[in-house]
Order: structure tokens, then sequence, then C-alpha cells
């Protein structure tokens, strides 16, 4: 039987899903890739079940590509699993934790993980104290939640802060107000962290007056000889938050590594036109095979080769 692996996602033909597919089925593993709205959740006192579908959804492995509009609702998914016993790249937990910034960074200053300076603005009165709080002006105005750049502004005066908190307020965002780090604008080192190690980094470079250098805004990437302290501070980041496939955004600060974003669903795309297309999905393949031997050898269960095709037949009747 090969093992099964889900991968949920709402975007079967994106770059990221189909590579991690692709590297998956390379290793040995039965594919499927499923909508997470499509599911269907049960809760009872004995572990619970999903279903999809009218089948109840059965599988060794999940991976969670879970976009930010829907983090609530694949957070309860990748929960239930987990109560399943299923091998789960990226906890529930862990999405939830990196999907808040302010909580992130209250976890990762916790381990000791440099971070900008950050301020949670309550209401938009407090901007110019959270402002000085920062280093003054030009400082970083962002929402809470966001990804690809969204929602996050440069002010370079108090007055330009004071309005972007309050735009923020009224549409019920939750603003924040983070430390510039002049020496990095326009510039960022992303690092991807699988299973606790470090696999692949590039520098993001924002084109023209754009300071955001996420690559999905039209930024360009190069290739990056990360330094230990680097290495080490991603590796910290991502543990601590507990996630096993991480995008770890750095600014390179004067006195060191600050990091800016933590990503539990990062996009391979950009990354692996610098160093090699399927490099980091084969990565993420080599992790599942690891998790599900560690798996096997807990419960005593027979090896792979030893079992029925049953369960097979029974995931692929599903579609």
């Amino acid at each position: 039987m090969d093992p099964r692996l889900v991968i949920l996602s709402r975007g079967p033909g994106l770059y990221s899903t189909k590579q991690l597919a692709k590297a998956a089925e390379e290793v040995g593993w039965a594919v499927r890739i499923i909508d997470p709205l499509k599911l269907t959740v049960l809760v009872d006192d004995e572990g619970g079940k999903i279903y999809y579908k009218g089948w109840p959804l059965e599988c060794e492995a999940v991976i969670p590509r879970i976009g930010h509009s829907i983090t609530r609702r694949g957070v309860h998914v990748v929960r239930q699993l987990e109560r399943m016993g299923v091998i789960v790249i990226n906890s529930s937990s862990g999405i939830a934790k990196s999907r808040d910034k302010l909580a992130a960074c209250q976890l990762m200053t916790e381990a000791n993980v440099p971070v900008p300076i950050t301020a949670n603005v309550g209401t938009w009165k407090d901007t110019v104290r959270a402002v000085n709080q920062v280093g003054g002006t030009p400082c970083v105005v962002k929402s809470n939640e966001g990804t690809h750049g969204s929602g996050v502004f440069l002010a370079h005066t108090e007055q330009q802060a004071k309005q972007l908190v309050y735009q923020m307020l009224e549409r019920d965002m939750r603003p924040l107000v983070q430390e510039y780090i002049q020496e990095s604008h326009g510039k960022d080192i992303r690092a991807l962290v699988v299973g606790g190690r470090v696999v692949a980094a590039m520098r993001r470079r924002a084109h023209g007056s754009e300071f955001r250098s996420n690559f999905h805004l039209g930024g360009s990437v190069e290739p990056v000889e990360m330094s230990p302290r680097f290495e080490e501070i991603a590796v910290a980041a991502a543990n601590k938050l507990g996630l096993d496939l991480a995008g770890v955004d750095m600014l390179e600060a004067k006195n060191g590594p600050l990091v800016l974003e933590v990503n539990s669903s990062p996009g391979l795309e950009g990354i692996e036109s610098v160093v090699g297309e399927g490099m980091v999905a084969v990565e993420v393949a080599k992790l599942l095979n690891r998790r599900l031997e560690e798996s096997r050898s807990e419960s005593n269960q027979p090896s792979i080769q030893d079992a029925t095709g049953m369960q097979r037949e029974s995931f692929e009747a599903q579609d």
C-alpha cells in the first residue's frame, strides 16, 4: 500500500501545490489535493471524523496549504486531523500563531529571537506614543493579519501614521506600528525551514520606490549565502512557532538578523527559481517519509510492503 497524502489547497493548479504533490508521488505517496472548505468536520468523544463527498477521509499525512482568508476554518480542519492521529506538516497551533503577527513576535522574543520593536495600537490617539516607542518616523504601519505584503505601509510622518491607524481601526483591523530598519529598505532574506533545518534561502529586492520586497508584488530574487547566525535565528523562529515548514523573513539590520515574519504556507515558486525547481518540495517529501517511519515504529505497524491495497482503493474512490 502506498501511504496516502492529502494536500489541503484551494488552488490545485498553483506552482507550490503541484510541486509538493509531484515530489511526494516520486517517493511513493498516493496524493490527493482537496479544498479544505469542502470538508465536513464531525466532533465527538471518540476522536471525531472528517468527511469528503460523503466518505470518511482517511490518510496517513496532510500538508495544509491554508490561505490567510480561510485561516480559522483551515485551523479547525487541521486540528481535527491531529486528533485523528494523522501526520500533519504544520500543526493547527503553529498555523494560528504564525497568522497573528503580534502573538508571533511575543513568542519569538521569549525564545530570544530578535524582532523589530513592535507596538499594537488600540486607539488612534495612542499612535504618536507608539511611533516614539519604535524610534520615530519613518515607521511601518501594518495589519496584525495579512500576507504577501498586503496591509503594510511606510509612514513618513506622525500624521500619516495616525491616518493609517485610524483607517485600519475603522475597518476592524488590528494595526501594528513597527520599527523601520533603514539599512534593510526594500530588501530582506527569506529562509525556507523544513524539519528544523534551513534547506534554501534567497534575498528579495523591491523594484522602484516600493519598500516591500515580496515576490508577489514584483520583487526580484537572487541567491544568498546565509551566515550561521541567520540560519540559527531562522530555525529558532520556526521551532518556537511549532512549524515543520516555514518561510522565515529576516531583515539585515546593523546588529544582525531581525525576524520580520514567519509564513506557515510559504510559496515555493520564487525560491525554487533561485535554488532549482522542486528542490524545496523534495525536502518536504523526505520529511514526510521520516515522519511516516517514526509513526510506524512507534505503533509497531507492519511495513508498507506488507499492507493490503484496500485503503488506497477507498482513498481513490472518493473522487
